[in-house]
């Protein structure tokens, strides 16, 4: 708690530049006597503070401070700033104006070297403002009517607290808690078709992170593809789960969902990913590619 209040008297003076033992014990309602430790514990860790008597005294800091010189180290403040710099990336109200007054007070130049954007092609502030505002719900406790299209072709509607926003693959989800299904669920931003912010609050609790809670123990899925295809193969899949031949093809062994999903995803490869475990689903991909033949020639 005093770290706290040592932090916030220094913020305060360089916001105001002078300031009263009174005013402070006042605005953080401790007594005069604890504010003079607190000078005095803040003079120790040498921060350059210091108190005058007389009408016009007062608790000053010397004209010259800034931040960096006591409290953070050069990677602490770069860390921050960056932070700040993704947070404005998906345009949080007042988040830039935050990054400037931190700029200045650790005295040195917010490098613009990220970007974050979290919308698909052809979505420009779309995504964005989804993500944006299902952050806010999390934040504030609120419940959110959704609209969502599952990995089963089905889509409906159903209200979620939402309790953490989660990226993971390449793309981001919700993770809440269901009304309709009375359990926890992980959503898809991109499969969030509409969405409401409704007025209703929830008590948040915690997500359980236990693959085995959410009924997603997945089976391997072994995968075989020749060298050509090695840029989408490290772009898709963790290196530790990726294994080299000689001749330079991949073999890939990962888990995953057993669904329309995983299907569609192979037949993205087209002819350039041979299916070797289980041998069960090259009988259905065989099936839904022969369906798609037979509607194009036709």
């Amino acid at each position: 708690m005093q770290e706290s209040r040592l932090f916030k008297i220094v913020y305060h003076l360089l916001d105001k530049g002078q300031t009263t033992a009174p005013e402070l014990a006042k605005k953080f309602e401790v007594s005069v006597r604890t504010i003079y430790r607190d000078i005095d514990a803040l003079s120790g860790a040498g921060i350059p503070i210091y108190a005058e008597a007389g009408r016009n005294g007062g608790i000053h800091l010397m004209n010259d401070f800034v931040l960096d010189k006591a409290m953070l180290s050069e990677e602490e403040k770069q860390e921050i700033l960056t932070a700040l710099q993704s947070i404005n990336s998906v345009n949080n109200i007042g988040s830039d104006q935050t990054l400037q007054k931190l700029s200045a007070i650790f005295n040195i130049r917010s490098e613009n070297w990220l970007e974050v954007d979290f919308s698909r092609w052809g979505s420009k502030g779309a995504d964005n403002k989804k993500f944006e505002m299902l952050k806010s719900a999390v934040i504030h406790q609120k419940c959110v009517k959704i609209t969502y299209a599952n990995s089963y072709g089905v889509t409906n509607e159903r209200i979620v607290q939402p309790l953490k926003m989660s990226y993971k693959s390449m793309s981001w989800y919700l993770k809440a808690y269901c009304t309709e299904k009375q359990d926890y669920r992980i959503f898809k931003l991109t499969r969030i078709i509409d969405f409401e912010i409704l007025t209703e609050s929830f008590c948040k609790g915690s997500f359980p992170e236990s693959d085995e809670t959410l009924g997603q123990s997945y089976n391997t899925i072994v995968l075989y593809f020749p060298k050509n295809m090695s840029y989408r193969v490290y772009d898709e899949f963790d290196k530790t789960r990726i294994s080299k031949k000689e001749n330079g093809d991949l073999i890939v062994s990962a888990p995953m969902p057993e669904d329309e999903w995983l299907i569609g995803y192979l037949l993205s490869f087209g002819t350039q990913v041979d299916i070797i475990e289980p041998a069960y689903l090259k009988d259905i991909v065989a099936e839904q590619a022969k369906k798609i033949y037979e509607k194009y020639t036709l």
